[in-house]
């Protein structure tokens, strides 16, 4: 439990771009997305938003942690998307983020694309994907 005037201890998070595939940059996201910490995702999203890519990759694989913020700024991306035409991919989403997006119902939401692909599946690697 936490005392007043403490803080929660959070990870950092990073994030890196991925941009040798000028249609389709990768941002890997890391450590803990929450309202403290999610302000450089949220700007990094919005200007690779700005390039207009054919698809966006939001890489999960070394996040820790996500609340409310970070859920809010994958609806936003999708929302942006979809405006600009460009096409949502999550990548190596782990268990506990695709479990949130379920119990969110942002899984059901991010489900209508006009792409037709199923939302979950898996890359080649075997990682899993939600492609939106």
């Amino acid at each position: 439990m936490l005392s007043h005037g403490r803080r929660p201890e959070t990870t950092p998070l990073s994030v890196i771009v991925d941009r040798s595939d000028p249609d389709m940059p990768v941002i890997r996201v890391g450590g803990d997305l929450a309202y403290t910490t999610a302000s450089p995702l949220r700007s990094e999203i919005d200007r690779e938003l700005q390039a207009g890519p054919a698809t966006l990759v939001l890489d999960f694989a070394d996040l820790q942690f996500i609340d409310s913020t970070g859920l809010s700024i994958i609806v936003h991306t999708w929302r942006e998307g979809l405006r600009d035409g460009v096409t949502l991919r999550l990548r190596a989403v782990p268990r506990f983020l695709e479990t949130i997006l379920d119990m969110t119902g942002v899984t059901g939401l991010l489900a209508r694309s006009t792409s037709g692909d199923a939302p979950l599946g898996t890359e080649p690697d075997g990682q899993p994907t939600v492609t939106v």
